[in-house]
C-alpha cells in the first residue's frame, strides 16, 4: 500500500483557509476589523517568513470558537464553503486527489489549521483522513485553545506518526509515500516521504526543490 499526504492551503487550496477564515468572520462583524485584520495579514507574513509562532497565532485564530455556540459556528462555516472555500478549489487539484484515491492509497490531509475550520473542507475532496490542529472541546463547546501538539513544521511528523501508529501502521512501512506541499514550513516532512512534491512552492521550497530534484507542480 501507498501513503499520500496533502497540505491544504496554498496547496489543495488556491488559498489560505485559514487566513480566509478570520476575514470572514471581520466581514460578518463578528470580528473587530480595525483591531483583528492587522494581526491576521501580521500572522500570514510571519507563517510565510517561517517565523509564525504558532502558539500565538492559536490563541488568536482559537478564541473566537470560544465565543459563539455551535451551532452558530456551523452555520457560519457552510457559508464560508460556498463563498469562501469552493472558489479556492481547482479542478486540477480535485483531479489529483481522486487519482490517489482511485489507486488505493492511503489518503490524508496533513495541516496546521485547525479541525474546525479543514474538516469540512477535507470532506468536499471526498478525502477520508484528516491530521490537523484539534481545537480543545469541553461538553461540545470549544474552550479557545489547542489540544496537543500543533501540527505545524516537526509536529506534523509526530502527528502522523501517531496517526499511523493508531492504525498499527509506520511511514517507513508504506511502498511509496508522497507530501504535497507549497511551504518550506513543511520541509520536515517532506524529507520523511519518498515522494516530496512540491505544489506552487514559496521561494524557499522552491530553490530547495530545485537543488535536490524534486518534482514542482502546479494546481493552479
Amino acid at each position: 500500500m501507498n501513503l499520500v499526504l496533502f497540505d491544504l492551503d496554498n496547496t489543495l487550496l488556491a488559498g489560505d483557509s485559514d487566513f480566509a477564515w478570520a476575514q470572514f468572520l471581520i466581514g460578518k462583524g463578528v470580528l473587530d476589523r480595525e483591531l483583528q485584520e492587522a494581526k491576521n495579514i501580521e500572522f500570514y507574513e510571519h507563517y510565510k517568513a517561517g517565523t509564525l509562532d504558532i502558539h500565538a497565532f492559536l490563541d488568536f485564530q482559537l478564541a473566537p470558537l470560544a465565543r459563539h455556540p455551535r451551532t452558530e459556528l456551523d452555520a457560519w462555516h457552510r457559508e464560508f464553503m460556498e463563498q469562501s472555500v469552493r472558489p479556492m478549489i481547482t479542478a486540477q487539484a480535485r483531479a489529483l486527489v481522486q487519482e490517489h484515491l482511485d489507486s488505493g492509497a492511503l489518503v490524508a490531509v496533513v495541516t496546521a489549521t485547525n479541525a474546525f475550520v479543514t474538516a469540512p473542507i477535507v470532506r468536499e475532496f471526498g478525502i477520508p483522513h484528516l491530521v490537523a490542529t484539534i481545537p480543545a472541546q469541553e461538553g461540545g463547546s470549544f474552550t479557545g485553545k489547542p489540544r496537543g501538539l500543533p501540527a505545524f513544521k516537526e509536529g506534523k511528523i509526530d502527528r502522523v506518526d501517531a496517526w499511523l501508529e493508531s492504525y498499527g501502521l509506520h511511514l517507513g512501512g508504506f511502498e511509496r509515500s508522497w507530501f504535497y506541499s507549497d511551504s518550506h514550513n513543511d520541509l520536515p516532512l517532506m524529507g520523511k516521504v519518498s515522494d516530496p512534491i512540491a505544489v506552487d512552492p514559496d521561494d524557499i521550497l522552491r530553490a530547495h526543490a530545485d537543488q535536490h530534484a524534486w518534482p514542482v507542480i502546479s494546481l493552479r
